[in-house]
């Protein structure tokens, strides 16, 4: 389906859109670097990264191998699951946004749109008869079909760009890295978490830590990480499947008919009423993946809590103070984690953030600390979604013989 030549029409819109496909056509970006070089604009603002210094690195490295014992001591887990010493990396936002993006690119990718035109698109040398533009209205449809995954790739990396600027750590979503023997920390974001609430910069520094690591320790073993990809891909698949039905309704541009080429009022409609316009994006199967996420992901995240609150008493004067401001930080979250959040179908409010500190909690309350370890022993142990509104529920569960069958979670 070659774009017409330059010269062909004689509206000059029409000839620039031609143009432009024919460029795109031919010397068309690599979406992805473009994705990532968009990200590292939105999280440095333009400005380039002055690199980390040496003295900082050797501080972080400290303070994390003490973070790190103490860890161990309160997970009884390995914080790397392949048994590979974990080397701490200082980051800055940059570094940060290419690294999630490049983590987070298997599920990121099946989410996009694909380039290929709906079906019934005519070639747009033979211009449809029934379009009142003279050819104007197909161009404009393949036009929205072309530049909608360059359009998905710039959303990315503005999500993952805005994220940095609230990333502490590796985790700030509670998803699976790429198995690494590096932990990063974004050493700048620390400080200013530390400045805002008036709390020593080590101290601070020494909490993200462990809650880093308790972060990994779960996320790292091998059965809860193949459970979250599993997850993952399930919300990605559906989610690519709605943005591939949302191009194709771009490059139709809404006519009822089911006509090719462009209808005017029902274009007017589609952008005039965002509803209509990203209507079916949470389908069935998008809002169960969702769910069943989003419950994994917010008793990962009391966990990690947990664990950073116990290495705090022992070793943080101000463990108390930390603690509370990193629960009010995750409360009233940023730009960058409410987008993200919906871009992987988590819910981050307040409600879910108390959910699972209510379940870590009520493990806690009926069978002591002991029980938590259990949570990661296997995915026979992993909570499902009622179960996290009951822990009551789900100590019965697993004081049950296992019976023969697949190692996974029951179903909600």
């Amino acid at each position: 389906m070659p774009p017409p030549e330059s010269g062909d029409a004689g509206n000059p819109f029409q000839s620039l859109l031609g143009d432009l496909m024919k460029m795109l056509g031919t010397n068309a970006p690599d979406q992805w670097e473009m994705t990532r070089s968009f990200g590292v604009n939105v999280a440095t603002g333009g400005t380039p990264e002055s690199n980390v210094e040496p003295i900082e690195r050797i501080r972080l490295e400290e303070l994390a191998r003490v973070a790190e014992l103490h860890v161990i001591e309160a997970t009884g887990m390995p914080v790397s699951s392949d048994g590979r010493r974990l080397s701490y990396l200082p980051v800055g936002r940059g570094d940060w946004t290419l690294r999630a993006l490049d983590a987070w690119k298997p599920v990121l990718s099946a989410m996009a749109p694909t380039t290929t035109p709906p079906l019934g698109t005519p070639d747009i040398d033979e211009p449809s008869g029934d379009d009142p533009l003279g050819g104007l209205g197909d161009l404009l449809g393949q036009w929205a079909v072309v530049i909608g995954p360059m359009f998905f790739g710039l959303q990315l990396g503005s999500v993952v760009g805005h994220l940095s600027h609230r990333a502490l750590g590796q985790y700030a979503l509670a998803l699976p890295w790429a198995p690494s023997a590096e932990l990063v920390i974004v050493t700048t974001n620390v400080t200013s978490f530390a400045d805002d609430w008036s709390i020593p910069t080590d101290e601070a520094l020494l909490w993200v830590c462990a809650r880093e690591l308790a972060s990994h320790a779960v996320l790292s073993r091998p059965g809860v990480r193949a459970r979250m990809e599993e997850l993952l891909q399930a919300l990605a698949v559906s989610a690519g499947a709605t943005q591939q039905g949302l191009a194709q309704r771009l490059g139709g541009l809404g006519d009822p008919t089911g006509e090719p080429g462009m209808n005017l009022e029902s274009m007017q409609d589609l952008f005039g009423d965002p509803e209509a316009l990203l209507s079916g994006l949470l389908t069935p199967e998008f809002k169960r993946s969702s769910d069943q996420l989003t419950s994994l992901a917010v008793v990962i995240d009391a966990y990690a809590d947990h664990v950073a609150d116990q290495v705090g008493r022992k070793l943080v004067g101000s463990h108390a103070q930390l603690a509370e401001a990193w629960y009010r930080r995750r409360i009233e979250r940023g730009k960058g984690e409410e987008a993200a959040g919906a871009l992987f179908g988590l819910d981050l409010e307040q409600a879910q953030v108390d959910r699972g500190r209510a379940f870590i909690a009520g493990v806690v309350e009926r069978a002591g600390d002991e029980a938590l370890a259990r949570l990661w022993s296997s995915t026979r142990h992993l909570p499902t979604p009622p179960e996290v509104d009951a822990p009551g529920l789900w100590l019965e569960r697993i004081s049950l013989p296992e019976l023969d069958g697949p190692d996974q979670p029951s179903e909600a």
